[in-house]
């Protein structure tokens, strides 16, 4: 290993704005937690937020915590949390249900809104399946046909017939990130309406929903958003859609008057529109008390920070790697990074397990490809040049 790389690393934690936060997370000094793209670290505090929980909102005050405790109100109050996060205005994200739901929710409402006479829904062909399952089911459903192109094919296949467009901000096998405003300006410019999936960017980089006039969006909050195993995903609904969304799954908790029991749908004002059934309140609230390790951050920083660790990590990567054993699958241009590396390796899948077990924790996609998630509120330098010694040592 190289001692000029060492204390690189060493220097730039130092002069790190972000390091403090590393405090708020538990983890294990002799572990490099390289899969925050999969599953975020536990903030230290949720354990005793979740204790109150159980032990008084919902022991002791029982039913009564729906209004003492605001628990009906947490969906839209912890969207206003997250809202921040994507470039969101407050009253745009609802928390509730997961991804795929979610995306279900956005595309049939995309399409909806586009109107009988466009018959045709583009997906990126290399999204996450579960987008692509459940975009192919939309199509279905709406009567429409569904064409799976590559990202960089997209803005050239848009047309009069494009009704909707369903694309990952990243790609969560390579880690390229999709230029977004680039891609919804032109979607728009053809009439049509913009899904966008940010499972892998929110929390990692500045997504900008508002700014650059997305319609939907739909994200989780385990991977970057630190929220725990399962938390609820998110639906962002644009601001002015909100009156003429026309949800496919109208549950009883987005009517105008749920308390009501009416037989006829109304659908309520605002992101309450993007509800469907009672809320999962205790991983809802683990979510909302997760989010507290992001008061004061800025997303500039932690973007600025990402692209470093990346850089960084391909540069030890190359220093100490044997040449030919790896190659790099993600973009090495910023504007086409999200915040992993992906690295293609022969055998992968044994690699990770054998990293895994020197305390390098990432993840492998079959068939070859190692992830190496890099979290920037609890992820290091000092942790890149690790992570990178010990591929090379177990690639020598």
């Amino acid at each position: 290993m190289s001692e000029a790389l060492a204390g690189k690393a060493a220097a730039l934690d130092a002069a790190d704005e972000l390091a403090a936060c590393r405090a708020l997370f538990a983890l294990d000094d002799d572990v490099v937690y390289l899969d925050g793209n999969s599953l975020g670290a536990l903030p230290r505090h949720v354990p005793a937020r979740m204790q109150d929980v159980i032990a008084r909102e919902w022991g002791q005050l029982r039913i009564r915590s729906w209004e003492e405790s605001g628990w009906w109100t947490a969906p839209e109050r912890i969207g206003d949390r997250i809202a921040p996060l994507v470039g969101a205005e407050r009253g745009t994200v609802v928390v509730g249900d997961s991804t795929s739901v979610n995306v279900f929710k956005a595309l049939v409402g995309a399409v909806r809104l586009a109107g009988d006479d466009r018959d045709e829904i583009l997906v990126d062909a290399s999204t996450f399946p579960t987008d692509g399952y459940v975009a192919e089911s939309a199509a279905r459903m709406t009567g429409r046909r569904i064409r799976a192109l590559a990202p960089q094919e997209i803005v050239a296949a848009l047309g009069p017939r494009t009704a909707a467009v369903l694309v990952n901000h990243v790609d969560y096998r390579s880690g390229r990130l999709n230029d977004l405003p680039a891609m919804t300006a032109a979607i728009h410019a053809a009439g049509a309406l913009a899904v966008w999936d940010l499972c892998h960017s929110a929390g990692a980089l500045p997504v900008g929903v508002g700014a650059h006039g997305v319609d939907f969006a739909v994200g989780c909050t385990y991977k970057y958003l630190n929220g725990g195993p399962g938390s609820p995903a998110y639906l962002y609904v644009r601001g002015d859609h909100q009156a003429r969304f026309d949800t496919p799954l109208p549950g009883w908790n987005s009517h105008e008057d749920p308390f009501g029991m009416r037989s006829a749908y109304a659908p309520g004002d605002g992101a309450v529109r993007g509800r469907v059934g009672t809320p999962d309140i205790l991983s809802m609230l683990a979510l909302e008390s997760a989010l507290d390790v992001w008061d004061g951050v800025s997303v500039d920083a932690v973007r600025a920070k990402s692209l470093a660790l990346t850089d960084f990590f391909l540069e030890c990567v190359e220093a100490y790697v044997p040449a030919g054993r790896v190659s790099s699958v993600t973009p090495a241009a910023h504007a086409e990074r999200g915040s992993q590396v992906s690295l293609s390796c022969e055998k992968a899948g044994e690699v990770m397990r054998a990293l895994i077990e020197r305390g390098v924790v990432g993840d492998y996609r079959r068939p070859d490809v190692l992830r190496f998630g890099f979290t920037p509120l609890y992820v290091g330098f000092a942790d890149a040049e690790r992570a990178a010694g010990e591929l090379a040592a177990l690639l020598d």
